[in-house]
């Protein structure tokens, strides 16, 4: 697969490879009929570890959490992940976080975690746009208001990516870092989709690959200017598995 190939940058002489199953926005309902618990089954056969790009509940309720932790059960490998924008919803972020920690997931929020000689880096991120286009810290406080926000999570990016002491780097956020993975959606709304502070960020440091979800129509796979390979793993994006989750080698 594509894939593979372009995520094995990276790999050590005495690292053996490993295989990341990755997806976003589950949106895990508190009435939900259907069940993640069939799919980290599978991922579990398929993969060393399991990363959640943001997104993991509908609207960041504590019963939706347990659900999905309950699910988890299911899932026999390591779990890494981030929290999306749906996951701020209803307030309850701290209860959210603290219940799937409890499940043994590893969520990042700024902190980097070692697993398999493999170094995950993860935040959440935030908009602004792309390129030339991203929004400036100029006019109403509102305005600067985001712009800051942008900024300062780039920043903990940033801050992460300095504590990484492995040579193979997975990038995990839930705002795309690239404008050509969230192509398909609504121009209207690209600025909404992520912002290129991310990339700038991700191009300073040594990456082997960069997962995002977030943007449901949009597509697989893109680089950063520099050249970082980027995946865009939402549920609903097709991937080359032909399964809601993308298969990376790193």
């Amino acid at each position: 697969m594509a894939e593979r190939n372009e995520a094995a940058m990276a790999t050590t002489e005495t690292g053996r490879t490993v295989r990341i199953a990755a997806v976003g926005d589950l949106h895990v309902r508190e009435d939900a009929q259907a069940s993640c618990r069939d799919l980290f089954g599978e991922v579990s056969r398929e993969a060393d570890v399991l990363v959640l790009t943001g997104d993991l509940t509908n609207l960041g309720k504590p019963r939706e959490a347990e659900i999905l932790a309950e699910d988890l059960r299911a899932c026999a490998i390591p779990v890494v992940a981030v929290l999306g924008n749906h996951d701020y919803e209803s307030g309850a972020v701290e209860d959210v976080a603290h219940i799937l920690r409890q499940a043994g997931v590893h969520l990042l929020d700024g902190q980097t975690t070692e697993i398999k000689d493999v170094g995950f880096v993860g935040v959440k991120g935030f908009i602004g746009g792309f390129g030339s286009r991203m929004l400036g810290s100029f006019g109403e406080p509102a305005i600067k208001a985001m712009v800051a926000e942008s900024v300062s999570e780039s920043m903990r990016l940033e801050n992460a990516m300095r504590q990484v002491r492995t040579e193979r780097t997975l990038v995990v956020l839930h705002y795309a870092p690239v404008v050509e993975t969230v192509a398909g959606e609504p121009l209207e709304i690209f600025p909404f989709l992520g912002s290129s502070r991310l990339a700038e960020t991700i191009d300073r440091f040594k990456v082997s690959a960069v997962v995002h979800g977030h943007a449901h129509r949009g597509v697989y796979e893109g680089r950063t200017p520099g050249g970082a390979p980027v995946y865009n793993v939402a549920m609903h994006v097709a991937k080359p598995t032909g399964r809601p989750y993308a298969l990376l080698e790193i």
